[in-house]
This record gives C-alpha cells, sequence and structure tokens, in this order.
C-alpha cells in the first residue's frame, strides 16, 4: 500500500477503486497524462519486486506479463468497475463480506473508513449528496445482483491485472 502510495503520488495519477490480490490487482485510475499509467506501474513494479525478492532471497522477474489497461468512457461504467473490483474478493472465495477485506476500497466506498489512497471520481459523487447518502447507496450497489451476462462482458474487459480509466 505504501508503494502503491507513492507511485500515485510521483505519477500523479487518480486512484478510483482497486483491490490486490494474492495473484493479480485491479486498479480504477485516472491518469494526468498519456503514459501517467506506465510510468506508475514501471515504479510501482521495480520497487515491489525489489523488495519481494530481498525478503525471500531471490532474484529476477517477479511478473508473468505485461500489465493490460482499458479506456473506461462511461460514468456508468465506472460504477459497474468500482463493484466489479471491490466485488473480487467474493468471487475468488476469500471473504464472504467485502467490507472486511483489507486490501480493497470497498470499505472506503461504502463510507466505513477513510482512504487516504482514493480520490473520488465524478461518478462514485453523483450516487449521493453526502458522504453518508454515498456510502448508503454505495452499499446498496454492491448488494444488487449482477447477471451472468454483466459479469462475463466485465470479466472481458477487467479481469486483466490493471484497469485504466483514460481522461477525455
Amino acid at each position: 500500500m505504501r508503494l502503491l502510495h507513492e507511485a500515485l503520488w510521483h505519477t500523479k495519477c487518480h486512484l478510483h477503486a482497486y483491490v490486490l490480490m494474492d495473484n493479480h490487482v485491479h486498479l480504477l485510475l485516472t491518469p494526468p497524462a498519456p503514459g501517467a499509467i506506465a510510468q506508475l506501474m514501471q515504479k510501482l513494479g521495480r520497487q515491489y519486486v525489489g523488495q519481494f525478492n530481498a525478503r525471500h532471497g531471490r532474484t529476477g522477474t517477479l511478473w508473468e506479463g505485461r500489465d493490460k489497461s482499458c479506456l473506461v468512457d462511461s460514468e456508468s461504467y465506472v460504477l459497474r468497475c468500482h463493484r466489479y473490483i471491490d466485488l473480487n474478493p467474493i468471487r475468488a472465495r476469500i471473504t464472504a463480506d467485502p467490507y472486511q477485506f483489507r486490501w480493497s476500497s470497498a470499505d472506503a466506498h461504502a463510507g466505513h473508513r477513510h482512504d487516504a489512497l482514493l480520490t473520488e471520481h465524478p461518478a462514485y459523487l453523483g450516487i449521493g449528496a453526502s458522504p453518508a447518502e454515498r456510502g448508503t447507496a454505495y452499499r446498496a450497489l454492491l448488494g444488487e445482483t449482477v447477471s451472468d451476462d454483466e459479469m462475463l462482458a466485465m470479466g472481458s474487459t477487467l479481469l486483466v491485472d490493471w484497469t485504466s480509466m483514460g481522461s477525455a
């Protein structure tokens, strides 16, 4: 989390949602300029791999493939991405309660805690006039049933290591 914070500060990217899983990570980002996400990933990857290798007495690469990104081009899609990311630990059967998984943004979006890593996206701000209203609305959004078709559509674009949101 510290390395992610440093990479966000260094690149000026805005993080809207995240989940850090054992074998992959999803980030919903808005970059300030073209190339900023690549810089963020490079900085994050270099620092994390170096620390991981030192801790485990190993050398070499850690990642199997390249990071990937896709453009999120509508406000409704932003909220679907939020939900997809924050529910990832449930789909992976790591937890039954998304708010208990400490490596995601679900608890902050639900209004249970502040997360200094996050910048609220205008689409998220639009679901309620106050933080309490947004938390209630987001908890309802996470509680909605997701159709198989929607999961298939989201999976085809978001089952990638890194998800980015480009600026218009």
